[in-house]
């Protein structure tokens, strides 16, 4: 009966139609709505170069003003980790450049009680 295990790992990655990080354990306190933003600029991210991606940022952060999602730093430590888990070799390399650069470092988040 394996046929039987596979096709339940897929109804669970599928929820949603959303990507695997934002399922995971990692992010489960962090609320739907906070998700579904990260989740866009993560979408749209995807692919761009460093410059275009700061440059889409700082938009993105004015709006999540706006609409009053504020991220806790153990929000960010969370959703950081989780979508690292997530991504790919290509990925992380990116995610790293970016956070560096946004004053986010991994040795910081590292670091951080949760």
């Amino acid at each position: 009966m394996e046929e039987n295990h596979s096709s339940e790992e897929k109804k669970s990655t599928q929820n949603d139609s959303r990507p695997a990080w934002m399922a995971d354990p990692l992010v489960s306190e962090i609320p739907k709505k906070k998700l579904d933003f990260l989740g866009q600029i993560f979408a749209d991210g995807h692919g761009k170069s460093q410059k275009d991606m700061m440059a889409y940022l700082v938009p993105m952060m004015k709006k999540a003003k706006q609409e009053n999602l504020t991220f806790t730093p153990q929000e960010m430590s969370a959703a950081i980790a989780a979508i690292k888990k997530h991504s790919n070799e290509e990925e992380l390399k990116q995610i790293d450049k970016i956070l560096k650069k946004s004053g986010h470092s991994p040795d910081a988040s590292a670091n951080s009680h949760g």
